[in-house]
């Protein structure tokens, strides 16, 4: 073989080995590109969002919707949904002001995030030891514990005068908002235990192949209950930031919410079939949706709008996700 043929060769074998990785490195981490571009973009239409002020109240605003968003997180992992997050947000949220009335702070708080586990109870057995399709439980449970927020409070918010409440939905430590020192603790305990625990592990592995980890001897009804539970208390917390926000327990209060964090969820890159998804990309979710909402009331643009654009980022989520899949895909 001659020279040429001899340097010919050995350059398409080095091109062949060495491929420009680029496309699936951005596929892999769009929702952090995204969340960066969403960053610059905003900063330059509007001179207030890198203040002070609007950096604080736009974690706080964000702090009741990342809370729900990973207990959705690990029910999506198995490959289940949780449509019951709004309404066991307004029961949080109505209960904590109606026990606060007659009770003590901690009395009333672990009161209402143990009633609204109850919930996640219901919702966990009929899903997990009925079979029942998860989107029909939790349609019902839905219905049951905003009909529940709506007795309690008799059709009307319920005004509270607590200090403690008043003081941790207003107040800060170094800083920081005590409702998003609650929302960090969440999201830590949730990648901790997706990353480093069994349960984790498990969790994604049923989402990903559920026969085959009923077969290896896994109680997959166990954890599969286990994450309705985490879920609705997770629902429970956030329920008694948002009265401590707003110093009311409003049986209307999360209307919607499960959208957006459903929404969070699938813009973070989660398969909604399951066994996909981290808490961090989930946060950034979160994060990507309320500087949405965000940059637009600084704009003065009306609500309507921003329903239009999460649709179209849903969608372009949803996009993104089959062309990584096909990329990661082995020829």
């Amino acid at each position: 073989m001659s020279k040429e043929h001899m340097m010919a060769a050995e350059k398409k074998l080095s091109t062949k080995a060495f491929r420009f990785p680029g496309p699936s490195i951005l596929l892999k981490y769009n929702t952090v590109l995204i969340f960066v571009i969403l960053l610059i973009v905003s900063s330059f239409l509007s001179d207030a969002f890198f203040t002070e002020a609007n950096i604080a109240n736009l974690l706080r605003q964000s702090a009741g919707l990342t809370i729900i968003s990973m207990g959705m997180l690990l029910v999506i992992l198995t490959g289940g949904i949780d449509l019951s997050v709004g309404s066991v947000l307004a029961l949080g949220c109505v209960l904590s002001a109606f026990f606060l009335q007659t009770m003590p702070f901690p009395l009333a708080i672990l009161l209402t995030i143990a009633t609204c586990v109850a919930i996640g109870v219901g919702s966990g057995y009929f899903v997990a030891q009925r079979k029942i399709a998860a989107f029909i439980v939790t349609l019902a449970f839905m219905t049951i514990a905003r009909g529940l927020a709506f007795m309690t409070s008799k059709g009307s918010p319920i005004v509270m005068d607590n200090k403690v409440l008043d003081e941790f939905g207003s107040g800060a430590f170094l800083s920081i908002p005590y409702p998003v020192w609650v929302m960090l603790l969440v999201f830590v305990g949730v990648a901790f235990l997706l990353k480093y625990t069994a349960f984790g592990r498990f969790v994604k592995a049923i989402g990903s192949n559920e026969v085959a980890v009923r077969l290896s001897g896994i109680q997959v009804n166990k954890y599969k209950f286990l994450v309705y539970v985490i879920s609705a208390g997770l629902c429970g917390i956030a329920g008694i930031i948002s009265a401590s926000r707003t110093g009311v327990g409003s049986p209307v209060v999360g209307t919607g919410i499960e959208l957006d964090a459903i929404a969070a969820v699938v813009i973070g890159g989660a398969s909604l079939s399951g066994g996909r998804g981290t808490a961090l990309n989930t946060l950034l979710g979160v994060l990507i949706l309320s500087m949405i909402g965000n940059i637009m009331n600084l704009m003065n643009i009306p609500a309507y709008p921003q329903q239009v654009i999460k649709g179209i980022i849903i969608i372009a989520a949803v996009l993104l996700q089959g062309i990584e899949n096909k990329v990661r895909k082995p020829v």
